[in-house]
């Protein structure tokens, strides 16, 4: 029994000759037998890959800083920045629009998402690069009346604009339903609070409801943006120089097929690594004052502590 003295409700400390608890650890037998196999699996794979005399890794150290595939590459990485541009500011303005009270509104981006998110990317790629067998020229003017100014869509459509509408344009429909998932998982009594001080809609959408979707939206469109990067190879079907492009150019000319492609594949492992760190990075910013900054260490403390207080509650206890 656990006795008091003194001030009711105040326990005696525990006495001195109490033996802490041992705690042996659970032996996972299992976890150790799937490590085993898959080390050894892995030394197969690196084994096969490295020793194998087909895959010509000398051709590969040649052409991956070959002058064409570091061209293509400048391509593939101001295609991504560009169309990712494109797709986040249009994916905002059409989440905006997909709240709206306004049917008009909300139906016109509804309308845009369910087209661009119904058809193949290749498909959309195509429409925008043969865009003048059905408007030769394009212009500004008043319906039915007279026209202002017109271009020639032979001109305008070059292969990077063309590359640029469907990949931004096409991102912009996936963005636009990340960034509705981010601003309604705001709660909406913040909204209404703001609606009664007096702020406008778009103050309030700034200042207060973007800034705390943010911890939703960053990590999907960390995600659209490596995947992006990835997706520029479909630029190929339009014949836009690119990563892609430029190691299918080397190799129809010596035949190297398999290497080409593995260069082609470091690079893409390579930048992807990249924008995953700065995912990462970003995350950890937004998600700063939440319990997801608490790190293995300061959980394996805690979990320690308390495992500690318990003892030495049942050590006390007579």
């Amino acid at each position: 029994m656990v006795s008091t003295s003194g001030a009711a409700g105040v326990s005696d400390p525990p006495p001195s000759d109490a033996e802490p608890i041992k705690a042996i650890p659970v032996r996972h037998y299992g976890r150790w037998v799937a490590g085993v196999v898959i080390v050894f699996l892995a030394f197969i794979v690196i084994r096969s890959v490295v020793t194998n005399s087909n895959l010509n890794w000398p051709i590969v150290g040649e052409y991956l800083f070959n002058d064409r595939i570091l061209r293509g590459l400048q391509n593939t990485l101001l295609l991504t920045v560009i169309s990712m541009i494109i797709g986040i500011v249009g994916g905002v303005l059409l989440a905006v629009m997909r709240l709206s009270p306004n049917p008009l509104t909300s139906g016109a981006a509804a309308v845009y998402i369910w087209l661009f998110r119904g058809t193949p990317l290749i498909t959309q790629l195509l429409v925008w690069n043969y865009l003048a067998f059905a408007y030769p020229r394009l212009g500004l003017g008043i319906p039915f009346g007279p026209e202002f100014i017109s271009w020639d869509t032979n001109q305008l459509m070059t292969q990077f604009s063309a590359s640029l509408l469907g990949l931004g344009l096409n991102e912009a429909a996936y963005m636009a339903e990340i960034v509705r998932g981010g601003i309604q998982s705001v709660d909406g009594g913040q909204l209404e609070a703001a609606s009664a001080l007096g702020m406008k809609r778009t103050t309030t959408l700034r200042r207060i409801i973007l800034p705390q979707a943010m911890r939703v939206i960053i990590p999907p469109t960390g995600n659209e943006t490596i995947a992006m990067l990835k997706t520029t190879s479909l630029v190929v079907v339009i014949g836009y120089f690119e990563l892609m492009v430029a190691a299918q150019t080397i190799y129809a000319q010596n035949f190297q097929t398999v290497p080409l492609l593995i260069t082609a594949a470091i690079w893409y492992l390579f930048l992807t690594s990249i924008l995953t760190v700065i995912q990462v990075q970003i995350e950890r910013h937004y998600a700063r004052g939440t319990s997801r900054m608490i790190d293995d260490k300061q959980r394996w403390a805690t979990r320690m502590l308390g495992f500690r207080l318990g003892s030495a509650g049942k050590g006390g206890a007579s």
